[in-house]
């Protein structure tokens, strides 16, 4: 298990696919909310014009000097729901960024987030 403190280092660092390629650069760490656990990551990716953050989850990956691995493949990454360099993960959009890879989504108990941005 990634640990949220050790994931934190790896900010800036490449985020490589399955085969090893390159995404693009880790940008933040999102947890979940009940677990406190890492559980997606955003990825800046994009011209030094057009830069967008994509998320793509933390399940699997492996650090190593200088990368975290993730285990999906970078099209399915970079096709995934993005936003702005600037802009803050809207709460109605989270299920789509869960829903984009396959994995279940619940809100909290009480109607709450399930990512928050460490």
């Amino acid at each position: 298990m990634i640990q949220a403190a050790d994931i934190r280092e790896w900010r800036t660092h490449d985020v490589l696919d399955t085969g090893g390629h390159k995404i693009g650069t880790l940008e933040a760490v999102y947890v979940n909310t009940s677990t406190d656990e890492p559980a997606m990551a955003t990825v800046e990716v994009g011209l030094p014009t057009r830069r967008k953050l994509v998320f793509v989850p933390l399940g699997d990956a492996t650090v190593g000097p200088g990368y975290v691995r993730v285990n999906y493949d970078k099209s399915l990454v970079k096709d995934g729901p993005s936003m702005g360099t600037d802009d803050v993960l809207p709460a109605e959009d989270e299920e789509a960024v869960f829903r984009h890879y396959g994995l279940p989504y619940e809100q909290g108990p009480g109607g709450e987030r399930r990512l928050a941005r460490r």
